[in-house]
C-alpha cells in the first residue's frame, strides 16, 4: 500500500512543548536525536505497507485474566481474540490503513530501541461506556487489550496512570517501583524497565499513550527516551 499522508509533528518549538507537558526534563537537551527520529519514523511509513489479511490488523489474542482482572496463567490466551472494530465502530478502508501504519511504527520503534515489547493506546469508550486506553498495535507478547481509564485501576496500573495525567513514567526497576507502591500491571514477570509516554493533542489534552517495556533494568535511557518521545510526537496525526 503506498501512501502520500504524512503527519507534520512540527520543529523544536513542538518538541520542547511535549516534552514540558509530559514531564521529560531528563530528555530536554535531546532535541535533535528526537528531531531525527521523528524523520526516521517519516520514513518507515513512506514505505509501501503490503496489507495482505487487513482482518488481522483488528484482532490479536489476549491472556485470560483473573479474578482480579490481572493477567492468569503465564501464556494462557484467552479462547476468543479481541476484537478492535468493535471499539472502532467497525472496519473502515482508512481505519485499516492507519492501522497498518501504527503496526509499522512499533516495529520500527522495537528495532531502533531493542525493547522487548512496544504498544500504541487510544483513549476510546468502550461499549460499556467505561473510558478506557485500548491497544491499537503492538510488538510483543499477547497483553491486555483495555486499560480503565480510572483513579481506582490506576492504583494498579501505570498505563492507565499516565492516561489519567498525561505525565511520563519511566521506571528503571519495577520491583523497587511495586515495593514503594507504585502501580505495575504484569503480564510479563520478567519486565524490570518500563517507559510509559503519553499522546498529546494541541491543547495537552491525553488522546492515548506508549508503552515500551524490557527485561534489562535501567534500560531506559536518554537515547531510548528520546526515540519514543519522537514516536510520541508522530502517532496523534495517525490515530484512526
Amino acid at each position: 500500500m503506498s501512501m502520500s499522508y504524512r503527519p507534520t509533528p512540527g520543529g523544536q518549538a513542538r518538541i520542547a512543548d511535549y516534552l514540558r507537558a509530559a514531564g521529560l526534563a531528563q530528555i530536554e537537551s535531546r532535541g535533535d536525536d528526537i528531531a531525527l527520529a521523528i524523520g526516521d519514523f517519516l520514513e518507515a511509513m513512506s514505505e509501501k505497507v503490503a496489507i495482505h489479511d487487513p482482518a488481522s490488523l483488528y484482532s490479536y489474542p489476549i491472556p485470560m485474566l483473573g479474578e482480579d482482572g490481572a493477567c492468569s496463567v503465564v501464556d494462557e490466551l484467552a479462547p476468543v481474540p479481541y476484537d478492535l472494530s468493535v471499539i472502532l465502530g467497525g472496519r473502515a478502508e482508512q481505519t485499516t490503513r492507519r492501522l497498518a501504519l501504527l503496526e509499522r511504527l512499533v516495529e520500527r520503534a522495537q528495532e531502533t530501541t531493542g525493547s522487548d515489547w512496544v504498544g500504541i493506546y487510544q483513549r476510546r469508550v468502550n461499549p460499556a461506556g467505561t473510558p478506557v486506553l485500548v491497544k491499537l498495535a503492538y510488538v510483543g507478547r499477547p497483553s491486555r487489550a483495555e486499560f480503565p481509564l480510572t483513579q481506582a485501576f490506576a492504583e494498579g496500573s501505570s498505563n492507565s496512570t499516565v492516561g489519567l495525567t498525561g505525565r511520563a513514567l519511566v521506571i528503571d526497576d519495577v520491583g523497587k517501583h511495586v515495593e514503594a507502591g507504585g502501580g505495575f500491571y504484569v503480564c510479563d514477570a520478567e519486565v524490570q524497565s518500563e517507559a510509559c509516554l503519553p499522546l498529546l493533542d494541541d491543547d495537552r489534552s491525553v488522546l492515548g499513550i506508549i508503552d515500551a517495556e524490557a527485561k534489562p533494568r535501567a534500560f531506559f535511557g536518554p537515547r531510548r527516551l528520546a526515540r519514543l518521545a519522537a514516536l510520541a510526537l508522530v502517532v496523534p496525526a495517525v490515530l484512526p
